[in-house]
């Protein structure tokens, strides 16, 4: 199997070179060429790369590639808002897998939301993308690979933006990076925490480690090395303000309860009123959403640099949950902006086209449920044929 280029950092690329006989004394210059192309001019092919060798890019054209997933379908928002559905290389077994990734604009940033598994093991109870099962961890490649396909469709590639008749006010359209997309990325740290810093490196995609953002519900023992090995901001998917909620809507509060999730946040590597922790609070009706909650999550953050996002729930089809009120939100909000905590009500982006907050699941997966669902209601119907003719679908390809 060829080597996919993209996701190795220089120490990789730096086997790599070895291995195709690239002399010691060139191999670092060489690594240093192949990450400008790949990660600054978003090469796809090695006949791009004009200042490395025919012959060096014959052999690299021969062992190796620049994959990116394939774009299986796109969705674009009447908010502006885009959404893509990936479908990643075989694996080790042959299958081909899907996750999901969204891009949403604003008027002076543009913030990439990216997966890091397909599929879920937390089970949060009000997440949509939470009921999908688990099927494995995306790679480095797959993960820096969306990135590649969103600065692809949007021209993010510096020499584009140079040429444009009307470039993005920041300079960029992709400036923040957040993983909160499919997946907890604490549970794939081996890759993550790679990506995290190619998409950080200031001669590649080059974003800054304040810009990048990892999301997770609380895996404890981890967050210590997010903060060391890559220096990202970190956000916590909160929710509730006493354990026995939070072990309600996210499970995994049951192995990591509150005290020790906060305490990991108070001793975050680098944490600061400039480098603050976001905790994620989705607002749920007649679940989270008392002024006595309010008050106790101010209790909760105590002395810990951070603000609050509230985030108005979306529905989605199957779940017993509902939205807060409004009024009961802007309350919320009133009483902890009060406290000194700043928390501002997310505005719902790119529900027209399921991208919102919780709202990432795969269409296969869909796919897939409706047809078991179909099934059901034929019980007698011969499943052998409907398999070897392709209706049933699932995110194994």
């Amino acid at each position: 199997m060829n080597t996919n280029l993209v996701g190795l950092e220089r120490p990789q690329l730096m086997q790599v070179l070895a291995g195709l006989g690239v002399p010691e004394r060139q191999r670092k210059m060489r690594a240093q060429q192949l990450w400008h192309w790949l990660y600054h001019r978003g090469a796809k092919s090695f006949d791009e790369m004009t200042n490395i060798s025919r012959d060096l890019c014959a052999k690299l054209a021969a062992l190796c590639t620049i994959e990116r997933p394939e774009v299986v379908a796109r969705q674009k928002s009447v908010d502006g808002t885009r959404k893509w559905l990936l479908r990643f290389a075989p694996d080790e077994h042959g299958q081909r897998h899907e996750a999901e990734m969204v891009f949403i604009p604003e008027e002076d940033r543009g913030t990439l939301c990216i997966s890091s598994q397909v599929g879920c093991t937390l089970n949060c109870t009000f997440c949509n993308t939470g009921t999908q099962r688990w099927v494995r961890n995306l790679t480095a490649a797959e993960i820096i690979g969306q990135v590649l396909v969103a600065k692809d469709t949007l021209g993010d590639w510096p020499a584009l933006i140079a040429t444009s008749p009307n470039p993005p006010a920041a300079g960029r359209h992709i400036t923040n990076i957040v993983f909160m997309g499919m997946g907890e990325p604490l549970y794939n740290t081996d890759n993550v925490f790679p990506a995290c810093r190619i998409l950080a490196d200031g001669e590649g995609l080059s974003l800054s480690k304040r810009r990048i953002t990892v999301s997770t519900a609380g895996v404890v023992p981890e967050i210590p090395r997010l903060g060391e090995e890559t220096g990202a901001m970190l956000a916590i998917s909160l929710h509730a303000t006493t354990d026995e909620v939070r072990d309600r809507l996210v499970p995994l509060n049951r192995k990591y309860p509150l005290e020790e999730l906060l305490a990991a946040c108070r001793a975050y590597p680098g944490l600061s009123n400039a480098k603050r922790i976001t905790f994620e609070y989705v607002m749920l009706k007649g679940v989270n959403d008392s002024e006595a909650d309010a008050r106790r999550l101010l209790k909760l953050l105590k002395g810990i640099p951070a603000k609050v996002n509230l985030i108005p729930f979306n529905p989605w089809p199957g779940t017993h949950y509902e939205c807060s009120e409004w009024d009961d939100i802007e309350r919320f909000a009133e009483i902890v902006n009060e406290g000194g905590l700043a928390a501002p009500i997310r505005t719902p982006r790119g529900r027209d086209i399921m991208a919102a907050c919780g709202q990432l699941k795969s269409e296969s997966e869909r796919l897939r449920a409706r047809r078991r669902r179909a099934t059901s209601n034929d019980a007698g119907a011969d499943v052998g044929t409907k398999v070897s003719s392709g209706a049933i679908i699932s995110t194994s390809r």
